[in-house]
């Protein structure tokens, strides 16, 4: 249900209802007497506090295979850390489980007293992740974005996360100032050089924590569907043998950076190295799966948060 003027007062008894039930544990029949309203009034309400995202559910209870298949991980790739969550049956897209689990590790290192430096990619996943932030005061720590934000027709970029987790966030927040792709290594360069981009560039080097999504090179590339790169740009790097990129950094089927004109064009900062940063990996998906394999093969990720099936692929060989 969309909100509507004048619906505050619904979406309060909503929040209230929801409250009740996900929190408190009471039954339908229970905050229907608390509230003085009906049963159904009540199962209502509690829709609505779904619909409207004022609930949200993580589950906290550690299922044994999805540990199991973590620590393999961890084992194989000589990960720092690993999270693994289940796969909804017959559904291989979307984000359901990563964005909440991004969202709850991104919330533990804010919730760290000692400032700290939180690099931030972009894509759909982080996106959904950080759309499931909880408010917080973090004035101790900095967030820093290691793309740009300027879309090829000079808009905002929609993926570019930074700006809609400083509306949850109460920290310092440094965007990067730039278009996610520019026309020549010479321009990237000259922007490179620019007062009001260096300072940026070298904070993202000294990243603490850095959260990435892993992207898919293919006909369906996310870059592709958000007018980054053109048709012909991805069958040249497709027949260049690159499969994955990360912030727009694209790498082969063994994680190597690959020499091609679209790298030079790519005006994010490089990847904080794994040997000073802990770099976290989101995704799921199985159109994912041989992009996060070369992610790990390559050591741009020492992290990484995904789902069931990705993980027994990625113990496969």
């Amino acid at each position: 249900m969309a909100r509507r003027i004048g619906s505050t007062g619904r979406l309060d008894d909503a929040a209230r209802a929801g409250w009740l039930y996900y929190v408190a544990g009471k039954t339908q029949d229970e905050i229907a007497a608390a509230m003085s309203i009906s049963r159904q009034s009540a199962q209502r309400l509690v829709s609505l506090a779904i619909a409207e995202k004022l609930i949200k559910v993580r589950l906290d209870h550690p299922i044994a295979e999805c540990i199991e298949l973590a620590q393999a991980l961890r084992d194989k790739y000589d990960l720092r850390q690993v999270e693994v969550t289940p796969s909804a049956p017959g559904s291989d897209g979307g984000h359901a489980g990563i964005a909440e689990a991004g969202a709850a590790e991104l919330e533990r290192w804010l919730k760290q007293t000692d400032p700290l430096i939180i690099a931030i990619g972009t894509g759909r996943t982080l996106r959904a992740a950080v759309d499931q932030l909880s408010p917080m005061e973090c004035p101790q720590h900095r967030i820093v974005s290691l793309t740009g934000n300027i879309s090829p027709d000079g808009s905002a970029a929609y993926y570019n996360v930074i700006f809609s987790m400083a509306d949850a966030i109460k920290a310092r927040h440094f965007p990067m100032p730039l278009p996610v792709i520019v026309s020549s290594k010479a321009e990237r360069d000259l922007l490179h050089q620019q007062a009001l981009v260096k300072p940026t560039l070298a904070l993202g080097a000294k990243a603490d924590v850095t959260f990435v999504g892993v992207g898919e090179v293919d006909p369906q590339a996310p870059l592709l569907l958000d007018g980054f790169l053109n048709p012909d740009e991805v069958k040249s790097l497709m027949a260049a043998g690159v499969i994955g990129e990360i912030c727009g950094w694209m790498f082969d089927e063994n994680g190597a950076l690959v020499d091609n004109p679209v790298n030079e064009r790519i005006a994010s900062l490089p990847l904080p190295s794994i040997e000073t940063s802990c770099v976290i990996g989101l995704a799921r998906g199985r159109r994912k799966h041989v992009a996060i394999r070369a992610a790990l093969r390559g050591r741009h990720i020492n992290s990484l948060i995904t789902d069931e099936d990705a993980a027994r692929f990625l113990l496969q060989d």
